[in-house]
């Protein structure tokens, strides 16, 4: 029986997740999704009307051309959580495969509104829910096991698919966290059974490798504690209030509601994402939002709810899109007077969310900053804690699951070197069992 795991996209960048394995003719594809920095796409962004040749030149989504060439029946499309660069090219990609999008109860309800927006292709996959702690077998020889962690989306699973030959554990995205409001802990003890069982490989995520002064990535209760200390005085006075942060992150959104939801003010989540995300996770019971909050989405209800806010700061507490700077999402355009809302000397600015590091989100943010502090905003940067393991914390699963081999995904190749290093520290050594694979590369275990 040979195993070979395909690297289609992900393994040169940030984003852009997808990977395949091929199990003798069976084969699974993990994630298919999209790389925001291409497009200057944020999450309000619409992609729908752009053919997936041209987002495929550009860039921005993986180039699966190359599974033409993989003679196999792709038997099932995984998709481990619900953000954008692991979702994102779902409705671009996967008409071309007859096989089933398998997702936990949130990623599909999200993969559904995706599909339904999508107006160049028409994807029929048959949608099929799997919870975390349930298996389903996807051919005579392949069972697929959905295993409960965290990450800043809730429903994040690391996919254990279960062949002859030991399992194939699938971990982009995830955080050891186990103080979340909205999501439990990780199945520790089922990652420990994994790793007796028998690991064949794990592809893991490596985008805080190079954080080595964290060493463990901190949990979202520091995050909540920190909103509370910077929040208390800005509730209380009589500014304009502006909160950011993702909008997908419903964990953060429902820390900083809860927070506000004592204070006098009522509270507004403004932005077309915002409303997606936050909306679908509260019909689901997900999310738990206080009476004092309205949700606004589309751009008409946006400036009147702004209009209401401007006339009465003191009243309101905006929870808006735009943390990165992208020019044409709703902070920037506040900042730069393209809006009902005009932010004045004083005003509190709060970013709960750090600036994913590239030249493009680094000039737009400090531009947005510049722009809000000529304005007399008080601006807090980087209220947050990531949603991605740390290398203690890749250590640790390394050490539960005890993998016979490892490839590193999610990264450059900076993350995916540094990664090797880490596991060098545990045992394994580069091009025996530990492996960099490049996008378009694939890495072949035989019996």
């Amino acid at each position: 029986m040979t195993i070979e795991v395909i690297a289609v996209g992900g393994y040169e960048e940030i984003g852009k997740n997808m990977t395949a394995v091929k199990v003798n003719d069976d084969v699974v594809i993990f994630d298919m999704g999209i790389h925001l920095d291409r497009l200057h796409i944020h999450e309000d962004t619409d992609i729908a009307r752009m053919h997936s040749l041209d987002l495929i030149e550009r860039g921005v989504i993986p180039d699966d051309t190359l599974m033409r060439e993989v003679d196999g029946k792709v038997r099932a499309i995984v998709c481990t959580h619900g953000h954008l660069d692991h979702i994102g090219a779902i409705a671009k990609l996967a008409h071309r495969y007859e096989a089933p999008i398998i997702a936990s109860p949130y990623t599909l309800a999200l993969i559904e509104k995706t599909i339904k927006s999508e107006r160049k292709f028409k994807v029929n996959n048959p949608l099929k829910t799997l919870n975390p702690g349930e298996k389903l077998q996807i051919s005579p020889n392949l069972t697929l096991e959905f295993v409960r962690t965290t990450h800043s989306i809730p429903q994040t699973i690391t996919a254990a698919l279960h062949t002859p030959e030991g399992v194939i554990v699938y971990a982009n995205d995830f955080k050891f966290d186990n103080h979340q409001m909205v999501s439990p802990p990780p199945d520790y003890r089922r990652f420990r059974e994994l790793g007796k069982k028998g690991v064949k490989a794990t592809i893991l995520d490596t985008t805080n490798i190079k954080e080595k002064n964290q060493g463990k990535t901190h949990s979202e209760k520091i995050a909540r504690d920190l909103l509370k200390d910077v929040l208390k005085g800005p509730l209380e006075e009589r500014k304009g209030l502006i909160v950011t942060t993702f909008s997908s992150h419903i964990e953060r959104i429902q820390a900083i509601t809860k927070i506000a939801e004592r204070s006098r003010r009522k509270i507004m989540i403004l932005g077309r994402s915002m409303e997606r995300y936050c909306s679908l996770a509260e019909s689901m019971g997900i999310l738990n939002l206080p009476r004092n909050v309205s949700l606004y989405g589309n751009s008409k209800a946006i400036n009147k709810a702004l209009s209401r806010a401007n006339d009465n700061r003191s009243k309101y507490m905006l929870l808006v899109t735009g943390h990165q700077g992208e020019p044409d999402a709703l902070l920037p355009r506040i900042a730069n007077n393209k809006t009902n809302y005009e932010i004045r000397p004083g005003d509190n600015v709060i970013f709960s969310a750090t600036t994913i590091p590239n030249p493009i989100n680094i000039a737009n943010r400090d531009l947005l900053d510049r722009r809000l502090r000529e304005r007399g905003a008080r601006v807090y940067n980087n209220i947050h804690v990531s949603g991605h393991a740390g290398p203690e914390d890749l250590r640790d699963f390394v050490r539960m699951l005890n993998p016979q081999h490892l490839i590193p995904a999610h990264g450059d190749l900076s993350n995916l070197a540094a990664f090797v290093e880490l596991a060098e520290q545990e045992g394994y050594k580069l091009g025996n069992d530990v492996h960099i694979l490049r996008n378009g590369q694939a890495q072949v275990f035989n019996r």
